[in-house]
């Protein structure tokens, strides 16, 4: 089991794709990765945006995909989808309190590439990689390239999972786990599988959200083929990143017997009030996923212009408590190190 072929794990991806369209390989590679291209896509002055966009841009690289980029509104320098890629001034100040590894990631390695924070769960870093640079992201300070992950370190991870018996469950995360080929997956999926006490299989990802045209045929049958149970976490925070594309992609992963949860982060300027996280909830539930948690920001280092007080954030969870069935309330959480699990805020604090 542990010692499975280098050329399994290392071969191409022979993903399918529809005939006449780009394959999501395509769409990622052709990301848009410059702040000028970004801004003249979308008609906004680069003479007026270029300067805070380039040193954002210095200290951690933009990437949008096409199909991100798509659902846009030109000309709206306060889109709430641009809001989340466009690398601005407020990047490079320096606040007390803002971390560049706010959730202490880098105590819980059990090896590389692995993070055992939670009983029962590991969290498996299956690629540096992600389809898109949110300016938020709480890793955009991780040593990637340090936890690169060669044939032994992922023999050496296989060995730790199935040395505990308490973990049931394996995260796939990064990155983006959905970045890696079918081909690579399938090598995490059925070896995961091979250990008998590992139940459930949870994908976070939000390639699915920003390249719909990653659920392929093989990712399909990869996903609805394993005796885990198959949960895939979206990361959604603004009902207009939900296109009918997307919703197709999500409908076909419900077919194939995946759960679908999401996980939003409260964001100044984005979705900080009760009418869009509302929306976002309603929207959420057409595409036939369940929100899950609402988390509150985490504080990391060249994101602070996003962070929205506790306080507020009460306030308009309350809001949708009255506003929305139970089923389509989020937990209004905070991930704080050495706590056993997510940290729920109360609403009546």
């Amino acid at each position: 089991m542990i010692q499975r072929t280098a050329a399994l794990i290392e071969a191409r991806s022979v993903d399918s794709v529809d005939s006449g369209e780009q394959s999501w390989q395509q769409l990622l590679s052709s990301s848009i990765t410059s702040p000028d291209t970004l801004l003249r896509r979308l008609e906004l002055d680069p003479a007026r945006w270029r300067q805070g966009a380039d040193l954002g841009h210095r200290l951690f690289a933009i990437r949008v995909p096409e199909p991100y980029a798509q659902r846009m509104i030109r000309g709206n320098p306060e889109d709430p989808l641009l809001r989340q890629v466009l690398p601005t001034s407020d990047e490079g100040q320096s606040l007390p309190g803002y971390l560049t590894d706010p959730l202490e990631e880098s105590d819980a390695m059990a090896t590389t590439g692995l993070i055992r924070k939670y009983q029962s769960r590991a969290l498996l870093m299956v690629t540096g990689q992600c389809a898109i640079n949110c300016r938020y992201c709480f890793r955009r300070h991780f040593p990637y390239d340090e936890h690169r992950l060669t044939p032994d370190d992922r023999s050496r991870i296989l060995e730790f999972l199935a040395s505990d018996p308490d973990i049931n469950e394996v995260i796939l995360s990064g990155g983006d786990p959905l970045v890696a080929s079918d081909r690579l997956l399938s090598f995490w999926a059925s070896s995961i599988a091979d250990i008998s006490h590992i139940r459930r299989l949870r994908i976070h990802t939000r390639l699915p959200v920003v390249i719909p045209q990653r659920i392929t045929p093989g990712l399909l049958k990869l996903l609805s083929g394993s005796r885990l149970q198959c949960v895939v976490v979206l990361h959604v925070n603004h009902p207009n990143e939900l296109d009918e594309q997307v919703k197709a992609a999500m409908g076909q992963l419900k077919d194939a017997g995946v759960t679908l949860l999401n996980q939003s982060v409260i964001l100044q300027g984005v979705n900080d009030n009760a009418d869009t996280l509302a929306a976002l909830s309603e929207r959420l539930f057409e595409c036939h996923i369940l929100p899950y948690y609402l988390h509150a920001f985490d504080p990391v280092a060249g994101a602070h212009h996003f962070a929205v007080s506790d306080d507020r954030a009460r306030g308009m969870v309350k809001e949708l408590v009255a506003r929305l069935p139970g089923f389509l309330v989020p937990r209004l959480v905070r991930e704080v190190p050495d706590k056993p699990g997510k940290t729920p805020i109360d609403l009546f604090a």
